[in-house]
């Protein structure tokens, strides 16, 4: 193998500069030309290459976002745009592609495999949802957004003795709430993989009201139900002052963390070694600390499961 590309799909995530620059640098380390895509999905079809050097991802590691660019695209779900796609890099001679993003990426990244391109996948995704890995690219930095701006809300909360309902992103996966909300001592911590008891939420504020506590924090994830509506519910069984923050894409950009640009580092690396001995069709992941690779077939099959000891543990914290 002797040129290989790299593209960014689907939302962005911090870390990603990170993985695109150890994608670039190891694969030039390893004598090979790499290219990258601009403009994700959407991109390899337009033949949207770009050489890519040394100094092409100079100073990159720490910003948050991706230099490629990522766009979604329905036409790459039709036979006929993934062979278009696979007519572009065939006519630029790329014999390898490596694709940074979440699950709807590594789809499109097993369609070009089926179809005869090496594809390689590396997870990252703020939500974490990716069965085949403990931890995807840019949920570590998006935690840490969640958790520095729910420190500062209840310095507000305790100064005005409010009650707080914070949504948070996640699509339908719990992790940045359950991380968020128990890194910072939130009273309910609202998930889609359980759900909520509307009046176990309100009884929780009550209770701390009860022993002389004035301020709560309720951490609610997105897939779970809006926060404007927890926030109206609260304030109308109990009577409390009651806001809602809404973080929004806010936990998305930023510099990543050290966590962040290790992973991504090493998964970069990773996946270029893979392209060069030959494999095809998986993904990298992490588990128990270490660098894994699992075919896309079994990174994908299963739904991702939160841990649900964590979330007891936060509700016995939260008494």
């Amino acid at each position: 193998m002797k040129k290989i590309a790299v593209l960014t799909s689907g939302g962005d995530a911090p870390g990603m500069n990170t993985a695109i620059r150890a994608v670039v640098r190891r694969a030039l380390f390893k004598e090979l030309d790499v290219y990258g895509v601009q403009y994700g999905l959407k991109g390899l079809i337009r033949g949207e290459f770009i050489s890519m050097d040394l100094g092409s991802v100079g100073d990159i590691i720490h910003r948050g976002g991706t230099i490629l660019q990522s766009t979604r695209c329905e036409e790459f779900k039709t036979y006929e745009g993934q062979q278009q796609a696979i007519a572009q890099l065939q006519e630029v001679g790329i014999e390898g592609l490596i694709i940074i993003g979440g699950d709807g990426s590594f789809k499109a990244a097993k369609k070009l495999t089926e179809q005869g391109l090496p594809t390689i996948g590396i997870p990252a995704t703020i939500d974490n949802d990716i069965t085949g890995t403990e931890y995807s690219i840019g949920f570590d930095t998006a935690v840490n957004t969640a958790v520095e701006a729910i420190d500062k809300i209840r310095d507000t909360a305790v100064s005005h003795e409010r009650t707080y309902v914070i949504e948070v992103m996640g699509r339908d996966a719990g992790d940045i709430a359950l991380w968020a909300g128990m890194c910072t001592g939130a009273e309910s911590i609202i998930i889609p993989e359980v759900g909520y008891d509307p009046m176990d939420v309100i009884n929780r504020v009550k209770q701390g009201a009860e022993r002389g506590k004035m301020h709560s924090i309720i951490v609610a994830a997105e897939g779970v139900g809006k926060g404007m509506e927890i926030g109206e519910m609260i304030k109308k069984e109990t009577g409390f002052d009651t806001k809602v923050s809404i973080l929004g894409h806010l936990q998305r950009g930023g510099s990543p963390t050290a966590f962040d640009r290790m992973i991504s580092s090493q998964m970069g690396a990773k996946a270029v070694d893979l392209l060069i001995e030959g494999e095809k069709g998986m993904m990298v992941g992490l588990k128990n600390g270490r660098l894994i690779h699992l075919s896309f077939e079994e990174a994908t099959k299963e739904k991702h499961k939160i841990d649900l000891d964590i979330y007891d543990l936060a509700r016995s914290l939260s008494i």
